[in-house]
């Protein structure tokens, strides 16, 4: 085959495979059902092949249209990502952000949001929250923040702090007339842990903080008292439910305890095994925003470190 089936005949077929629905996928296309017919029709007969049949009110997918139809997402979905670059580009007052989705909540948007009232309130931020690493080639991201045993001796990335996990608990939790003697009174509460495993190695955990205080904890996981998140927030504002006791990133409750709404009875802290790591995209310095949101956010990290040092003092 030397030609390509009709350009529009398949943008509609991929709208038809994602929504199994003629009058759905009339609706997103905002074309009439009958439309989409005809250059359903004309589709199969360039590929010689039926590529859908109807069950029922649904319209579902053929073997053949099945193989085809991940082909046909797979370039749109590219030819989406290049105009998004195209776009983004041309547009001088655009930062795109990605970054792990707790610490996006949590730590940084926040602090951008204060960087960019005071600088740049013109500019147009895109936060990505992902566990997944951003592709260098395709995806239109400025900045990225990860965590792990990363090459922070590349040109284009550097260590930005390292984090440690404390309990905390809600003043709730304790009530009035509770009050905590020894690490080992932790355990009389259900304890809230966070696992970033198979993605990332994960925090400390609670059985090796209390190793490090010196308390056998063997008991407490006969008594089902755990509640384990995979996301670090999740556990934090578990928390501040007062659903039990969190060992909770330091750069993460700054806020929570400077306001009341966290305690943190025992200040022995253990530190992560990998810091943030700051990348960027080698191109990215000829933007002044972005020079000047990289000196930003490598002081914010360095602040973030005494921070911690602080808030456990």
């Amino acid at each position: 085959m030397n030609s390509l089936p009709p350009l529009r005949a398949m943008q509609i077929f991929e709208v038809i495979g994602h929504s199994q629905n003629l009058a759905e996928a009339a609706r997103r296309l905002q074309i009439t059902p009958g439309a989409i017919s005809q250059q359903m029709k004309l589709l199969e007969e360039a590929l010689n092949t039926s590529l859908t049949f109807k069950d029922g009110k649904r319209v579902k997918l053929t073997p053949d249209g099945l193989r085809f139809h991940e082909a046909c997402s797979g370039a749109f979905e590219l030819l989406r990502e290049a105009q998004a670059e195209l776009e983004r580009s041309k547009n001088q007052t655009n930062l795109s952000i990605s970054a792990l989705p707790s610490l996006l909540k949590a730590w940084l948007a926040p602090l951008v949001f204060e960087w960019q009232d005071i600088h740049y309130p013109d500019l147009t931020i895109q936060f990505k929250g992902s566990h997944s690493e951003p592709s260098s080639d395709r995806d239109d991201i400025d900045f990225r923040i990860t965590y792990g045993n990363n090459d922070t001796a590349s040109q284009n990335a550097l260590a930005l702090y390292t984090d440690s996990v404390v309990p905390v608990c809600s003043p709730s939790l304790l009530g009035a007339n509770k009050k905590l003697h020894s690490p080992a009174d932790i355990l009389n509460f259900p304890l809230l842990a966070t696992d970033w495993q198979p993605k990332f190695t994960s925090p400390p955990s609670w059985h090796e903080w209390f190793a490090a205080n010196n308390v056998d904890d063997s008991a407490a996981t006969g008594r089902g008292s755990f509640r384990i998140f995979s996301l670090s927030h999740m556990t934090i504002e578990s928390a501040l439910a007062g659903q039990g006791f969190a060992l909770a990133q330091c750069s993460m409750i700054g806020a929570d305890v400077a306001a009341g709404r966290l305690l943190i009875p025992f200040k022995q802290a253990l530190s992560l095994p990998w810091p943030y790591v700051l990348k960027w995209k080698p191109n990215v310095f000829h933007k002044p925003h972005c020079r000047a949101f990289h000196r930003w956010l490598v002081a914010r990290g360095k602040e973030q470190n005494e921070l911690n040092r602080l808030l456990l003092a």
